[in-house]
């Protein structure tokens, strides 16, 4: 990685922040958190919680500071239940977390492990205690979901990632109503050949407004003859027509380099589900999953990532 975007991202000295070990119950691992501020400015994370039996659910994690001190739920706080919703047989996993001004709840996508492979998954909750299902809304397999935080054109956005083998794209969709969805679209493709982000993209937390554009951060995945790498790039897409692209990066700006990163249950990842902006509007805290293992934090300024994307795109 090149010393400059190595510098977009600053990995907290406390990493990784949370691990099964800080659980109150007996979970196997933690990783992969939804996140945002609660109105009195808490920080929660919806974990993804793999416990013994393999299977995952979600569990809520608050903290004042977000850094450290995590409160965190005695219980799993939302589980998944196949009795009422037969597509989360498996469990649900990966959520992503977007406060809906329009509707005062927040959203949550996450993807429901269905027995046909993982599918995209809707809740919307407005105190993280009790969660109002959609059930899936995006077919298997489809997963790596977030909605828009406003309409666009007087449509619900959602962006996700089916596959179609033998690759897998980033596709937004639209909705008048976030149950009916049409208009589908690819987004941004994964390339060919040797890229770091050829075969297989996907969103990782949801898109950042800013006056420039929807600034996302995605995931790639590179296979090489020893495994897959999980590493993270930059893309800027059009306000009023996200499936847009204006900019993208060519080099991976965060890849897995320590070692809690490099080694766990599956090494050579870094993925991210959320993030928190601070109150200088600037500062953005980025929640990731080390190696499906462990949850650690990297901060980074928005500008400079528009900024590099000015010149490197």
């Amino acid at each position: 990685m090149s010393n400059e975007n190595s510098q977009l991202f600053h990995r907290h000295p406390s990493n990784p922040i949370l691990t099964a070990a800080d659980w109150p119950y007996p979970v196997n691992s933690v990783f992969n958190a939804g996140a945002t501020l609660l109105s009195d400015g808490t920080a929660l994370l919806l974990c993804r919680v793999e416990d013994r039996t393999g299977i995952s659910h979600l569990c809520a994690a608050r903290s004042a500071n977000g850094i450290d001190d995590w409160q965190i739920d005695p219980r799993p706080t939302m589980a998944a239940d196949p009795d009422n919703y037969p597509e989360e047989l498996w469990g649900i996993e990966d959520p992503r977390i977007t406060y809906l001004p329009e509707m005062e709840q927040y959203a949550v996508l996450y993807t429901a492990f269905t027995r046909d492979g993982p599918g995209v998954a809707l809740a919307f909750t407005k105190d993280f205690h009790q969660f109002d299902r959609y059930g899936v809304v995006m077919a298997p397999e489809d997963k790596d979901a977030a909605l828009l935080p406003r309409r666009v054109g007087g449509h619900w956005a959602l962006i996700h990632r089916p596959v179609s083998a033998p690759n897998a794209h980033m596709w937004i969709s639209y909705s008048p109503d976030l149950r009916h969805w049409g208009r589908h679209a690819i987004m941004l493709e994964s390339r060919l050949g040797g890229w770091w982000d050829a075969k297989k993209i996907g969103l990782s937390p949801p898109p950042i407004e800013t006056s420039q554009g929807w600034l996302v951060i995605y995931h790639g995945v590179r296979l090489t003859a020893a495994g897959a790498i999980y590493r993270l790039g930059l893309a800027l897409f059009d306000l009023e027509a996200p499936e847009r692209c204006l900019r993208r990066g060519n080099e991976w700006v965060f890849g897995p380099e320590e070692p809690y990163e490099v080694r766990g249950d599956v090494d050579n990842v870094v993925f991210a589900c959320g993030y928190t902006i601070a109150a200088d509007g600037d500062t953005l805290n980025l929640y990731y999953g080390a190696a499906d293992t462990s949850i650690a934090l990297a901060t980074g300024s928005i500008g400079a990532m528009l900024e590099w994307l000015e010149q490197s795109g």
